[in-house]
């Protein structure tokens, strides 16, 4: 339903500002602004772009948890799709995607909303240390359905 409402209230806004806009600055100079938004935003996508793919990859070459630059980098790629969408209300949330300031507090948010709605399972394994590496000790066996197990009943239930 919220989907429903976000594709069917941006347009409305979008045709609104549209008018809005071009009743005082007049259509030429409305659609100059839009291009200029959509070229200044290409350029400042690249930039942001471009850092966050060195962040992942410095965070991948010193073997850290890349999920923050990944996310970063999605929202920045989500910048970019709302710049190039013609509209102001669009360019104002693509722009404010840009600031790693705004993609933070939008992380730190969600992560929130997010682990409210998310269960956690903890569980621990005896393990042995052997050589700086673990050792998990276990067994398994193969079972197919059609033939019956050792004591002549069949696997399945």
């Amino acid at each position: 339903m919220a989907l429903f409402l976000i594709l069917a209230t941006v347009p409305i806004l979008e045709i609104a500002l549209f008018i809005e806009v071009g009743g005082w600055i007049g259509l030429w100079p409305t659609l100059a602004v839009v291009v200029a938004t959509a070229a200044l935003g290409a350029i400042m996508l690249r930039s942001q772009g471009s850092m966050a793919v060195g962040k992942i990859r410095t965070a991948v070459m010193n073997s850290q948890d890349p999920s923050e630059q990944l996310i970063h980098g999605l929202l920045i790629l989500v910048s970019g799709l709302l710049l190039l969408t013609p509209g102001f209300f669009t360019d104002a949330i693509g722009f404010a995607l840009l600031f790693p300031s705004v993609r933070s507090e939008i992380i730190k948010r969600g992560g929130a909303a997010i682990a409210k709605k998310t269960v956690v399972y903890n569980f621990r394994s005896d393990r042995a240390t052997n050589g700086g590496h673990q050792t998990v000790d276990g067994s398994h066996s193969i079972v197919d359905d059609d033939k019956p197990d050792r004591r002549g009943n069949n696997s399945s239930p």
